[in-house]
């Protein structure tokens, strides 16, 4: 049990701190240079710039016409709207905005919409560049992912995305920088292991047809990898998106989220390692594998240490009461808002929704339907 308790503290540490020291080790050691060319003199590609949408009326006249004032040449663009079997006037309202395309599709869930418009476009496209409804793109946001496309090498580009509240204010958190400078090493070092939804491209020959509940944020950037293509990170290509407002919410929305992942890790091949390099191997390995055993790694270091309880050394009593103080500070978070208890509320929620997104994915499946989080719209 003591070397349980040990192992389980080594690969937590590591995991949540310890996989970041390397990555900048590694890429200092290195000399990594940043992952995307300059800008190039050729004409620019021609891009299909699509939009799914399932219920966004609130939302999607704003982005249609965000999407048209990109600094990007107009008869260049394509802006394609689909919506997933939409109950309000999302369509009307896309047309009435001047997207290009607007399909008016049956329910199906979002991938199948994402595929629908790719069908749509065949042929006419050069990249294919998707965004979500409520994320509003900075001007030169598409020319920034179309240039980290200009090496033959990346197949796959996605965004930096800003979450503000009402009043405009970055709202990311401690969290969510945190994961961003884990994604630029790792776009260094060789390849992102998780994409965005609200701004990513990738070249029509590199696009792929996953099963209807496995997002594009998780399966497009090992699936590329495993194909001989990069997939890389482009902070300067910016978006922003609404917060969900409270961490309880931001819980469900992991929740959620992690139903639609479980199935990837381990029905879609994230976790063989064959076709791999193995710096990117290592990143799946720590960034991936260990991130989402970490619920389970903080179960079994717990019921190591009560297990010895009477026999604890020093060591494992630390141990055993740092776990109390986290769920403890995460319990007094509800209620005091205060910015350690916050963190540690968040946490211990994110490590929640994890496990329970495995559990609701093994319960009763994963449906491809979709919905926007509350207060996000």
């Amino acid at each position: 049990m003591r070397a349980v308790a040990i192992a389980c503290a080594a690969l937590l540490a590591y995991a949540q701190a310890g996989y970041a020291v390397l990555l900048a080790a590694l890429t200092r050691l290195l000399r990594l240079p940043p992952p995307v060319p300059g800008p190039g003199t050729e004409e620019p590609p021609r891009v299909a710039l699509i939009i799914a949408a399932h219920d966004e009326a609130p939302v999607i006249e704003a982005k249609v016409r965000n999407a048209l004032a990109l600094d990007y040449p107009r008869d260049r663009l394509t802006v394609v709207v689909a919506s997933d079997g939409s109950t309000d006037d999302t369509v009307a309202r896309a047309k009435a905005a001047g997207a290009d395309l607007v399909l008016d599709l049956p329910w199906g869930g979002k991938v199948r919409a994402q595929d629908a418009a790719v069908d749509a476009v065949a042929g006419g496209a050069d990249v294919l560049a998707f965004g979500d409804a409520n994320a509003l793109w900075e001007p030169d946001a598409l020319r920034r992912l179309v240039a980290a496309l200009r090496d033959p090498d990346v197949g796959y580009a996605c965004g930096q995305v800003t979450f503000v509240n009402d009043s405009g204010t970055n709202q990311e958190g401690l969290y969510w920088r945190y994961e961003m400078a884990l994604r630029e090493m790792e776009s260094r070092l060789h390849s992102v292991t998780g994409g965005n939804g609200a701004i990513y491209a990738v070249r029509p020959e590199a696009y792929l047809r996953v099963d209807a509940v496995m997002g594009h944020d998780l399966s497009f950037p090992f699936a590329i990898v495993k194909r001989g293509r990069r997939a890389v990170y482009v902070p300067e290509a910016r978006a922003t998106e609404k917060m969900v407002p409270s961490i309880e919410g931001e819980w469900a929305r992991k929740r959620r989220m992690m139903s639609h992942a479980w199935p990837i890790v381990l029905r879609a091949g994230m976790l063989d390692p064959r076709g791999y390099p193995p710096r990117y191997a290592l990143a799946i390995l720590s960034h991936r594998a260990l991130r989402y055993a970490a619920p389970f790694l903080h179960v079994a270091l717990r019921a190591a240490g009560l297990a010895r309880l009477g026999r604890a050394g020093r060591a494992e009593r630390a141990l055993l009461a740092s776990q109390l103080l986290l769920v403890a500070g995460a319990a007094a978070g509800g209620r005091v808002r205060w910015r350690p208890l916050l963190v540690a509320r968040y946490y211990v929620l994110t490590q929640a929704s994890i496990a329970m997104g495995l559990w609701d994915w093994a319960r009763h499946g994963t449906p491809a339907g979709w919905s926007a989080p509350e207060g996000t719209r």
